[in-house]
């Protein structure tokens, strides 16, 4: 099942995509009014919409719609890095050592964007992009074992973790540069775990203006999803909404010789095998809002 928002006038609406329609969830309004109750409703929330499915009443071409952040502002966006090998090698290129640990940073939910919105690198001068997977918290979890962490995911989304890469020189911590506004485009849906039966052999890609930049798959994760929720867990709980970005494969713009940074007018396309694309155009800083 693919769950998605959209713009309906000056409200953002919910709905499913079946077959390239989009059916309207607003018969469900009174029960799940945001996504966000739809996955903390689980099972149950799933079920109501797969007999709204069934029916199909209303739908639209998805093409005649435009689609905003699957996701209303979740409690936490976390996300991990030098999580793929290559990329850890890259990184080492660069002279930056192996984490010991897993690398955990957040990325202020206020910097999410949808599937198709502009991007702004505000005052950054050395924007890079980063194709994840992003994963979407369904059940709390705390304490939950690697083993038992699968039944905690109600989906996944493509996210690009961008970044100002001049900013992450200010701080030991990521959090200001991974948080710029707009540095956090997710979607272009969520497509539920039931549909993702092993999230770690999906082909993922990034190309800006068409070049390929980023090609891997998910198998060359240093520690797969269930260990970085087994690892989340033993510290915090997880909760319904929260999204967990897996880490980015290598071939990123401060990896290149010299590198390479994004710039007004380039189109950053990410892409995911089962999940979707998102696609992103970085504008002249302050020049342009966001959609």
């Amino acid at each position: 099942m693919r769950l998605l928002r959209y713009r309906n006038g000056s409200d953002a609406a919910l709905g499913v995509l079946v077959n390239d329609r989009v059916i309207p969830l607003s018969g469900l309004a009174a029960d799940y009014p945001t996504m966000l109750s739809i996955v903390a409703g689980g099972s149950r929330a799933l079920e109501a919409i797969s007999a709204v499915e069934l029916r199909g009443a209303n739908s639209v071409p998805l093409s005649e719609v435009r689609l905003v952040a699957p996701l209303e502002r979740p409690g936490k966006f976390l996300a991990i890095g030098m999580n793929y090998r290559q990329h850890v090698e890259e990184a080492k290129r660069l002279g930056i050592a192996a984490p010991a640990n897993q690398f955990w940073f957040n990325k202020q939910t206020s910097c999410i964007c949808g599937p198709y919105d502009t991007v702004d690198p505000g005052v950054s001068e050395a924007l890079d992009y980063e194709a994840e997977l992003c994963a979407v918290i369904g059940r709390p979890a705390k304490h939950v074992t690697a083993a038992a962490a699968q039944q905690h995911v109600f989906g996944y989304m493509v996210a690009n973790d961008l970044s100002a890469r001049d900013w992450q020189k200010h701080s030991p911590t990521f959090t200001v540069a991974k948080s710029f506004d707009s540095y956090g485009p997710i979607g272009p849906w969520i497509v539920t775990a039931d549909e993702v039966p092993n999230p770690h052999a999906l082909a993922i890609r990034c190309l800006v203006n068409g070049e390929v930049r980023q090609d891997s798959s998910t198998a060359d994760m240093v520690y797969d999803l269930w260990q970085q929720i087994a690892y989340l867990s033993s510290a915090m709980t997880l909760e319904p909404g929260d999204l967990i970005a897996t880490g980015t494969p290598s071939g990123v713009g401060v990896g290149m010789s010299p590198p390479r940074f994004l710039r007004a007018g380039d189109v950053i396309r990410c892409e995911i095998e089962g999940i979707g694309a998102i696609e992103n155009r970085v504008v002249t800083p302050g020049t342009e809002q966001r959609r």
